[in-house]
């Protein structure tokens, strides 16, 4: 009990401290795709560190090693990923959104935001914690399907950004909405892929005699909720809405939001 309400805590402090520092960058920057970055590695930093928490006066096993590997290779692929498109441009338009609105209060505001971006990356963590500690020393046939989630959910999110970059480099795709590939079955393939490789901790972390691994079940719960209710889906659609208007709406009628699925026959294209 004290490991992990220790560890709970050590993960909630790192994080508030990591957002702090994004919101820094952020205003010396004025470029908001920082934050996204930092949230990455942050998230990826403080996973790697709580999986590899000593357990029971132990170094790290197999499984802290498994799970700790497995979290920094998403961390690094996402956030080299996005470190790279905000390099490219001068601020994210969903945060310029928020600071516009906020007005003269943008900079406060978004202290808070950040705060509470971190605030809800902690069941995040945690379930990346719990996962890692199952009190069995040996891997288990759950341990490497669950690493298999993990890693075709970073394939799959690779490849989807991958698509919509090259359908962006294409002048003639210019004020077109990106509708090849995986953006064909659904309107934010990336963002199915992130919430599929979240679903690797609950698979690994689920045990018998093991209470504290329902916890894991917190990570997808709470991506899912981040992604299509919060701050994934409603201000990018929201974006997308004013400046592809009608083509837009178009795609959106024929196609899923989330969950990849066959485009709906007789809509326009």
């Amino acid at each position: 009990m004290t490991t992990f309400l220790w560890g709970l805590a050590a993960i909630a402090f790192s994080l508030a401290v990591l957002m702090a520092f994004a919101w820094v960058v952020r205003q010396r920057t004025g470029n908001s795709g920082w934050v996204d970055t930092i949230w990455t590695f942050a998230v990826g930093l403080v996973g790697a560190g709580s999986a590899l928490w000593p357990f029971a006066g132990e170094g790290p096993n197999a499984r802290q090693w498994l799970v700790a590997g497995l979290v920094a290779v998403w961390s690094l692929r996402l956030g080299t990923h996005i470190a790279i498109r905000t390099a490219g441009i001068t601020d994210d338009p969903r945060y310029a959104a928020f600071a516009a609105e906020w007005g003269l209060n943008a900079p406060r505001r978004m202290f808070i935001f950040l705060q509470n971006q971190a605030l809800g990356s902690v069941p995040l963590v945690f379930s990346i914690f719990v996962a890692a500690h199952v009190p069995e020393p040996a891997l288990r046939i759950q341990d490497v399907l669950g690493a298999a989630i993990l890693l075709i959910g970073i394939a799959g999110e690779a490849l989807a950004d991958a698509q919509l970059r090259r359908f962006r480099i294409d002048p003639a795709n210019h004020g077109k909405v990106c509708d090849v590939g995986l953006w064909r079955w659904s309107r934010h393939p990336n963002y199915f892929f992130e919430w599929l490789g979240w679903l690797a901790y609950p698979v690994i972390g689920l045990a018998a005699f093991y209470p504290w691994g329902w916890a894991s079940l917190l990570a997808p719960i709470f991506m899912y909720w981040i992604l299509v209710h919060v701050t994934g889906i409603p201000p990018l659609e929201a974006q997308m809405l004013r400046s592809r208007g009608e083509r837009y709406r178009t795609y959106q009628s024929r196609t899923s939001m989330f969950f990849p699925l066959p485009p709906r026959e007789g809509m326009a294209a």
